[in-house]
């Protein structure tokens, strides 16, 4: 598996995770790359509750062409517990969007990461001071502060009606705040080649050796082992153990032998690869379950990467949980229409249990 790139979290400034500088990143709000064309409220509303969707994490994984010079992947959800479904993926959604090396919002020269970071480069359009997304409505008293929807400046007026007046609207831009019920933390995802110092010996790799492994990955796990991580409650470990017991098959066996190799990754990486599931998908999704063709030309979506369950650790969402999630995209990551800056792109959700529905 060493043809595989791994994500993994590390804690960085915020400042050095702006767009100027095109970041892997989970949580804060999104560095948009393409400036004028943002994704729509709609787009981004959670179709069952109507409520804005939160930001994930983005990927920068350019293509190598000119047209695909700067190429970044972004990963929405709705955080509302009564969306989420076993296997389903409706309350997620992917959005790509790409730029030539020219283009009208950064250098052709790489940005020098040294010394002081740069501030972001903004867009002309108004974004929602909570979640970073277009944000069409304003404060009507300061009128200085943009939201996305009623719920986002509901959920910001305790703090912002201390110091909103129609008098003093400078102040009203210059004081930010954490919602962390609306936007996670925020983390740099840094990807690695996935090169093992030694294989694991498949002739020895019986099951009480196996066991050994994932002991020593919860363990990990438990200890917080780069010191930056939190422990992993009992309970989220408890409900894998247990549940692996019941669906305890090919994939799941191989998935534990896998993620014991590094116990921290949060991303794996393989543009055109497959998935490292954690249950059959065949049980999971049936046998005529396929990946729909790229809308805009028609051509096969491939995988490109997956978001372990890891990174819910981060997230510091109880309500939130995944076995895999798991990115398609266009394989040829084709132009985007002259009126679209972001496509939407295709997201499945695989849970350890299979649909209780399926035969």
């Amino acid at each position: 598996m060493s043809d595989i790139d791994l994500g993994f979290a590390e804690e960085r400034e915020c400042a050095w995770l702006t767009n100027r500088y095109f970041p892997s990143k989970a949580g804060g709000k999104p560095a948009w790359l393409e400036l004028e064309k943002l994704p729509n409220n709609n787009e981004l509303k959670c179709e069952k509750c109507q409520q804005p969707k939160a930001f994930l994490c983005q990927i920068y994984a350019p293509f190598e062409d000119e047209y695909n010079f700067h190429r970044t992947i972004y990963v929405f959800v709705c955080r509302s517990p009564d969306c989420q479904e076993n296997n389903s993926a409706n309350y997620l959604s992917v959005y790509r969007s790409q730029l030539p090396r020219k283009n009208t919002f950064y250098s052709i020269e790489p940005p020098i990461e040294e010394g002081k970071p740069l501030p972001e480069i903004n867009t002309t359009k108004k974004l929602c001071f909570v979640c970073g997304c277009l944000g069409p409505l304003a404060c009507g008293r300061c009128r200085s502060i943009n939201y996305c929807s009623a719920t986002h400046q509901r959920a910001h007026w305790q703090d912002h009606k201390k110091i909103c007046t129609s008098e003093n609207n400078s102040r009203c831009e210059n004081v930010s705040v954490l919602l962390p019920n609306i936007i996670f933390p925020e983390w740099e995802i840094v990807v690695e080649a996935n090169n093992p110092e030694e294989e694991f010996d498949t002739e020895n790799d019986d099951e009480s050796v196996e066991q050994s492994r994932w002991k020593e990955y919860q363990e990990l796990l438990d200890a917080g082992n780069t010191g930056t991580l939190k422990d992993v409650p009992d309970s989220e470990l408890d409900k894998y153990v247990t549940e692996s017991e019941a669906v305890d098959d090919k994939c799941f066996r191989n998935f534990k032998k896998e993620v014991s190799r590094d116990p921290e990754q949060i991303l794996r990486y393989k543009r055109g690869g497959h998935p490292l599931w954690i249950a059959n998908v065949e049980q999971t999704f049936g046998q005529n379950h396929r990946i729909p063709d790229c809308e805009l030309c028609g051509s096969m979506r491939q995988f490109e990467f997956q978001i372990m369950p890891q990174m819910l650790n981060l997230l510091k969402d109880d309500h939130l949980d995944w076995g895999v999630l798991a990115v398609y995209t266009c394989s040829k990551s084709c132009n985007l229409p002259a009126d679209k800056g972001y496509v939407a792109e295709y997201i499945i959700k695989q849970d350890i249990i299979p649909n209780k529905n399926e035969t």
